[in-house]
């Protein structure tokens, strides 16, 4: 992970400091913004926070972060039938551009790992998961 725990930018009236994980949160929402993207890969951490019903935007996000500059890895699951290499130059435009005009900091570079491949779900599937829920919905309607 990063070195700093934030970044300090000295002004006239005093002292700016950018916490690493607002780097990372701005580098994850630009990326999840670009089309073809399905999701971010995080670890275990990132899994049991979306259970808990907490949104964590900096999933799949590593930074390194310096005086002046930003160093940013991305971990993405793709739509299948898209092409990869577009999605990822589009990611690194995205992410550094985002990164640049919002905390001033020179993103040196934008690495993009692909983890995984997201197909779409079959017909099948989507009646099947919905005969659940409507089935669980009937279930707790009878508790009540």
């Amino acid at each position: 992970m990063a070195e700093h725990e934030s970044r300090t930018l000295p002004t006239e009236l005093g002292v700016v400091r950018i916490a690493d994980e607002v780097v990372s949160i701005i580098a994850g929402l630009a990326a999840t913004e670009i089309e073809g993207v399905a999701s971010m890969s995080g670890g275990i951490g990132g899994g049991i926070a979306e259970v808990l019903g907490r949104r964590n935007f900096s999933k799949g996000v590593k930074v390194e972060v310096g005086e002046e500059e930003a160093k940013i890895e991305i971990f993405i699951v793709v739509e299948y039938g898209v092409r990869i290499p577009d999605v990822a130059w589009d990611i690194q435009e995205s992410v550094k551009k985002a990164v640049e005009n919002m905390t001033g900091l020179r993103v040196e570079h934008v690495n993009v790992h692909v983890q995984g491949v997201h197909f779409p779900k079959t017909e099948e599937e989507v009646e099947a998961e919905e005969a659940e829920e409507a089935e669980a919905a009937e279930t707790a309607g009878e508790k009540e």
